[in-house]
């Protein structure tokens, strides 16, 4: 069998120097466990997470949090083996849930950056336009583009977003406040 890792060793040392040990033969209980235990619980730690290392240290939690909890005596544990056996399982099944919810997580996308030819193109005027125009919500800047960008009329706006016409002039009137407002400040 594998000797324990040195590190867990010594801060088993280093903690139980801080307990009491009631017996010398009771110290070695965790040790005698460990070697036993250790890698068939790698072994099924392995088959769940498919994983090497993390199954390692899946067991090497499992063994540091049966040491913090009960000692190196192992008497307050009614079958020290099930309890390893269901530390581990549960343990490889919140690595698989964190796993999970990583790859799950997608970044957000980087905004595109406008081309040179059209910054080199726009004037100073146009750049706050459309950081204005960013600005409105997408009904407005909808209403906006389409009313002075492609010269449609507001019965031609209200067909094309299925609006009426009279929330189409609403909506134009108050996107134009909102730039005017917006472009006064700068």
């Amino acid at each position: 069998m594998l000797p324990m890792p040195p590190s867990l060793l010594r801060w088993m040392r280093g903690a139980a120097s801080s307990r009491v040990v009631t017996t010398a033969a009771a110290a070695p209980a965790i040790y005698e466990l460990y070697r036993e235990r250790r890698l068939p619980l790698v072994r099924l730690a392995v088959l769940m997470v498919d994983d090497l290392p993390t199954a390692e240290d899946i067991v090497q939690d499992v063994f540091t949090r049966l040491y913090r909890r009960h000692g190196t005596s192992l008497d307050a544990v009614d079958d020290p083996n099930a309890y390893l056996v269901s530390a581990v399982m549960n343990a490889a099944r919140s690595a698989l849930r964190r796993r999970r919810i990583a790859r799950a997580y997608l970044p957000p996308r980087p905004v595109p950056a406008p081309a040179a030819e059209d910054e080199a193109l726009l004037g100073t005027g146009d750049h706050e336009v459309i950081q204005a125009l960013g600005r409105l919500t997408a009904r407005q800047r909808q209403v906006i583009v389409l009313r002075y960008w492609s010269g449609l009329s507001q019965q031609e706006i209200a067909a094309t977003l299925g609006i009426s016409a009279g929330t189409v002039k609403s909506t134009a009137h108050r996107a134009l406040t909102l730039l005017r407002t917006r472009l006064e400040e700068r």
